[in-house]
C-alpha cells in the first residue's frame, strides 16, 4: 500500500512520534521535580500532582495511539477478525496423530 500526496500538501504528522515526545518531556518534568524536592525544594512538591497527571495523560494518548495504530495495519492487511489457518500443516498433525494410534493398536 502506498500513499502518495501531490504537491502542495503538507506532509502528515507522524502522531505516535510526537505522542512519544509528549511523553518523554512528561516523564523529564516530572524527574526534574523530584531531583528538585529531593533537593530540598520543597515548595516544588506542589506542582508533584499535576506532574504525575500530565505523565499519566501522555502514557495513556500513547498506549491508545499505538493501539489505533495496530487496528489500522490490520485492518489494512485484511487480518482483523480472522485468523489464518495451516490447513497442510493441519493435515500433517491428523496424519501423525493417525499413524500414532495406528502403530499403538494390538495386533
Amino acid at each position: 500500500m502506498s500513499i502518495n500526496f501531490s504537491a502542495g500538501e503538507d506532509e502528515p504528522v507522524d502522531v505516535l512520534a510526537t505522542t512519544e515526545t509528549a511523553l518523554v518531556q512528561a516523564a523529564e518534568n516530572l524527574a526534574r521535580l523530584i531531583n528538585r524536592i529531593k533537593d530540598g525544594n520543597f515548595q516544588e512538591a506542589k506542582a508533584t500532582p499535576e506532574a504525575v497527571k500530565g505523565l499519566h495523560r501522555a502514557l495513556e494518548v500513547v498506549v491508545l495511539g499505538r493501539r489505533d495504530v495496530e487496528k489500522l495495519c490490520k485492518q489494512v492487511s485484511g487480518t482483523v477478525g480472522a485468523t489464518s489457518l495451516d490447513f497442510h500443516a493441519a493435515r500433517d498433525e491428523i496424519g501423525r496423530r493417525l499413524a500414532r494410534l495406528r502403530d499403538a493398536e494390538p495386533g
